[in-house]
């Protein structure tokens, strides 16, 4: 029945949000490979889902983040100018080219390997502070937001190693990504709602499967609050470990099941 598949959602949006949360990494990116393989939501169906989980969940960290004052508005609005426009190609390229389910299991793949490699990758003692320029920020937004827009993650998990591998300091970049995330993720669901209605067919495999991408969310946003509670008590080199081994084994099995 499918109020016992969005229980279902809503508890491992949950389970996913409570994990990812104290090591920085969008509950997005596990939840999509939860939505292939465990609640069955057929492609493309599964990214403006996973965007759409993003839309309900991503707000209770960014509120956290706005009353500590941590928000760099210059980053932030740099990345928002460049995922939004990203996010609507990306959402463009997955219906009308990115059909076929094994060219969208090796997309990824794509995507879970680097994410676990940086997950896995020991954090430096301390940033640099660096900063990048206006351009640079919103070129590397507009391609990463291109590949959230594909895989449905709105581009935050990927901009945000991006940004600190280049030197610029966690706590800066965070907060701004989620915001970027969160706005690209809300533009992604409409640009896919939009596609639907324009489709003929707006419950159709284009749109969002709503009640699971809000249930997953509400649990994605109480994970969220909790994994944030939590991070001071939990072992994040363990959990690191575990997340990054997850992430490159799930990369293996889709390249698998896409070349066999």
């Amino acid at each position: 029945m499918d109020w016992q598949r969005d229980l279902l959602a809503l508890l491992l949006g949950f389970v996913v949000a409570t994990v990812t949360t104290p090591v920085g990494v969008s509950g997005a990116v596990f939840l999509l490979p939860v939505q292939l393989s465990v609640l069955d939501v057929p492609n493309p169906r599964v990214t403006p889902t996973n965007l759409l989980f993003n839309v309900v969940s991503a707000p209770g960290g960014l509120l956290r983040h706005l009353r500590r004052g941590r928000l760099d508005r210059d980053l932030a609005r740099s990345l928002v100018v460049g995922s939004v426009p990203g996010v609507v190609l990306g959402a463009l390229l997955r219906v009308h080219l990115v059909t076929d389910p094994d060219a969208f299991r090796l997309l990824a793949a794509a995507v879970l390997a680097p994410v676990g490699l940086v997950i896995l990758r020991r954090p430096a003692p301390g940033a640099s502070g660096r900063r990048l320029g206006r351009r640079t920020v919103r070129v590397l937004a507009l391609a990463t937001g291109v590949v959230g827009g594909i895989y449905g993650i709105g581009g935050g998990s990927v901009i945000g190693p991006l940004l600190v591998g280049a030197g610029m300091a966690v706590g800066t970049v965070a907060p701004a990504a989620l915001l970027a995330t969160w706005v690209a993720s809300l533009v992604g669901v409409a640009t896919y709602a939009v596609l639907a209605v324009s489709s003929g067919d707006p419950t159709g495999p284009i749109g969002p499967d709503w009640s699971l991408g809000v249930a997953a969310g509400i649990g994605g946003l109480a994970g969220g609050w909790l994994g944030a509670a939590l991070q001071p008590r939990l072992p994040e080199i363990a959990l690191r470990r575990l997340l990054g081994c997850l992430a490159l084994a799930l990369a293996g099995v889709y390249v698998v099941q896409a070349l066999g």
